[in-house]
This record gives C-alpha cells, structure tokens and sequence, in this order.
C-alpha cells in the first residue's frame, strides 16, 4: 500500500475535489449525476464538512487523490446514530486506498456515537458493491429501476454496515 495522508477536507481542497467528483460524473456509475458539477457543489458540502467527519486523501507530495465525509441519513433525532457515506478514491484499485479511507470514516463515526452506516450505490457500480460487501456491508434495500443516468435505468442498492 502506498503512503497516505489524510486530513480534515479544507476550502482549500474545493477545486481538487470537484475535479475528482467530476471524474465519476464522466466515467463510470459512482456519481448520480449526468453533468460535472460547478464550485457550487463544494459550497453545498460545506456546511456537511463543517458538522460531521470528512477527510481529504493525498499521497506523501501533497497531491489530492481522494475525499471522503460522513453525513446525516435524516435529520429526525430518531435517526442519529446512522450516518450515509459518501466518498471517491482514484481509479487505482488494489492499493488500499479506499479501504483506508473507509477505516477513517468509520473510526471518526463511532466516535461521534455512530452505530451504523449506509451507502446508498448504483446496480451498476458492481465494483463498489463488491468492495462494500468485502468491508462488511450487506445489502438492505433495493429500490428497483428508480434511478436514470444518461437515460440508462439503475436500481438503488442500499448498503448496511453496524459497526
């Protein structure tokens, strides 16, 4: 595994992240979205960034490969020990990296009380499914043909880890 450094997402980090974002936007089904973001996007995760675990991934020179956060599955009180992940590491899989980030994601969770985690991910997205169930989530929902990328239907696969 490679050296990793990892640290709170900073205002610093905007551009980085949103051209990495906007890579999965192009290729790929881990984001749900059909057109690159703007700054904006950064500017809707502040207010997550500020609140709750987020971490941004660079290698040893600095260069930003990854960002992570943790955030409310809903904000009714009954609800706040289950926290959604959202997170994008390189196209370099094999080296850990996401595995990393999750292990960080998870201890800042529980940390904060958190006693279970979903990730909600793309039928098509099978590579993140499997790293998921790799990592102890199991799938609990599906909600079938709810989601359309590039006029292409997916199901919605909700992923459940108690930690």
């Amino acid at each position: 595994m490679i050296e990793l450094l990892f640290a709170p997402i900073a205002d610093a980090d905007a551009g980085a992240l949103v051209s990495l974002f906007n890579h999965y936007v192009r290729e790929g089904e881990a984001a749900f979205l059909d057109d690159p973001v703007t700054d904006e996007f950064f500017e809707r995760l502040r207010p997550l960034i500020a609140l709750h675990p987020s971490f941004a991934v660079r290698e040893p020179d600095g260069t930003f490969i990854g960002f992570g956060l943790l955030r409310p599955h809903s904000p009714l009180p009954a609800f706040r020990r289950t926290a959604e992940l959202t997170y994008f590491s390189p196209d370099r899989t094999g080296q850990e990296i996401g595995s990393a980030l999750l292990a960080r994601l998870e201890a800042a969770g529980q940390a904060r009380g958190i006693a279970h985690l979903l990730a909600p991910v793309s039928s098509r997205n099978t590579g993140s499914i499997r790293f998921h169930e790799r990592h102890g989530f199991v799938e609990c929902g599906r909600f079938r043909s709810t989601g359309e990328r590039h006029g292409r239907p997916f199901d919605l696969v909700w992923l459940q880890k108690a930690l």
